[in-house]
């Protein structure tokens, strides 16, 4: 229903919990490389425990390859410097996600190639820098989903 793109992820724990996330909500992961870790680290695999098999993961060998991928998808990017808040949208299904790696969040360029209010953001404290990257996913994969009736679940 959904799809989820991690920008050169950096903390194997993160995606693995992600994974586990995707494989829990039907969403399909995809992750730009460079990748700040192997697929086969250890801490992914423990975060992930067992869903591996469960989710759909694709790896994009870079940004234009990711972005020619979705041409056809209306895409969202989550960043602190977001115009609208994440639950100000509406989402519907097909709609794609895009979050940026934990320690610097996305480039302003790759920003830039989506409209102001398809830039969206968390809110939180004035004073704090960012959340979790695999929090960030869950608060956005799950609020589309419940707008969505949460279809597919049991």
């Amino acid at each position: 229903m959904f799809d989820v793109i991690l920008y050169e992820p950096e903390i194997p724990p993160n995606t693995g919990n992600i994974i586990r996330l995707a494989a829990n909500s039907g969403a399909r992961l995809h992750l730009v490389a460079p990748l700040g870790f192997d697929l086969s680290d250890r801490q992914l695999q423990r975060a992930g425990l067992d869903y591996h098999d469960l989710a759909q993961v694709v790896m994009h060998p870079d940004w234009p390859a990711c972005r020619a991928h979705f041409a056809a998808r209306r895409m969202f990017a989550l960043s602190t410097r977001g115009a609208m808040r994440y639950d100000g949208a509406a989402y519907t299904p097909g709609d794609v996600f895009l979050f940026g790696p934990e320690t610097r969040g996305l480039p302003r360029v790759v920003l830039e190639e989506l409209p102001s209010a398809q830039r969206l953001r968390i809110p939180m404290r004035p004073a704090n820098r960012s959340i979790n990257l695999s929090n960030a996913v869950a608060l956005v994969l799950y609020e589309a989903w419940r707008q969505n009736g949460f279809a597919g679940a049991g």
